[in-house]
């Protein structure tokens, strides 16, 4: 098998040999890298318990904005006596996960890195980088542009009520929105992980846009928590960009690139 994986790549056995693991070890590397990412989120956690208010308060500013434009009171409100400290549980727990992404991140990819090509394994950092981001990234366009754009459409459209918003439903709407464009902007790394593996190419991936479109069109109409075209178009859009740029990185990595450009390096 190794031979044959050789005579396949045409490299250095030493340079590209793939360590093998056992079943054991790898229950052993999962454990150890768990812990590890366990205990850094709980030190993270702990590190952001005393900014916890100050962290909400960046939280609230969205909706004490549209509050504000409408001319009404910017308090928002709890049903139940300990939701306030259950709710800073969460947040500190949240800003406690985001703080120790790096290292998180740094702990999936040692687990997984055992099966991999040595040459492969140059892609740690570009992949940490790449990920932490295009998360930030897209939860600040959700916080900055989609979230109070949502907001400013829902509060005008119930202007003629007096609200009366609890801090739990609006973390909740906060976090589907943040989180959700966060997780949206990540569609590079996964196309790239699926063109590494040749489960997708740039060719299909070419050839199947308008289906992409739409299909991006259906997920904004779902994920926009307002029903007016405005917002769609805002949610709609980075993803019809990050798809032109999905389409570069699998052209890049896909497996038949990569044996033409080596090919063409050992002529």
């Amino acid at each position: 098998m190794f031979e044959s994986q050789t005579a396949a790549t045409g490299d250095d056995p030493k340079r590209d040999a793939m360590p093998t693991m056992g079943f054991l070890d790898h229950l052993e590397e999962l454990r150890n890298r768990l812990v590890y990412s366990i205990a850094a989120v709980a030190v993270g956690f702990f590190a952001c318990w005393g900014f916890r208010e100050n962290i909400y308060a960046v939280m609230q500013k969205p909706i004490m904005g549209a509050l504000k434009a409408h001319g009404m009171s910017e308090k928002l409100v709890y049903l139940n006596p300990v939701e306030p400290f259950n709710l800073y549980l969460k947040i500190a727990a949240l800003a406690g996960l985001f703080l120790t992404s790096p290292f998180v991140l740094y702990q999936v990819w040692m687990f997984i890195s055992p099966g991999l090509y040595r040459n492969e394994k140059r892609y740690v950092v570009p992949f940490m980088v790449s990920t932490i981001a295009l998360f930030t990234a897209g939860g600040y366009f959700g916080y900055k542009f989609v979230y109070p754009r949502a907001l400013d459409f829902l509060i005008g459209f119930g202007s003629q009520f007096q609200p009366m918003i609890t801090i739990g439903e609006y973390t909740s709407l906060f976090l589907s929105i943040v989180l959700g464009m966060g997780l949206i902007f990540e569609m590079p790394i996964l196309i790239f992980f699926l063109a590494l593996m040749g489960i997708v190419s740039a060719g299909f991936m070419t050839k199947n846009f308008r289906y992409a479109i739409l299909l991006i069109f259906i997920v904004a109409a779902i994920v926009t928590p307002t029903p007016d075209i405005v917002n769609m178009l805002i949610f709609a859009s980075p993803m019809i960009v990050l798809y032109g740029l999905s389409i570069g990185i699998a052209w890049a990595v896909h497996p038949k690139q990569r044996k033409a450009r080596k090919e063409k390096k050992a002529a």
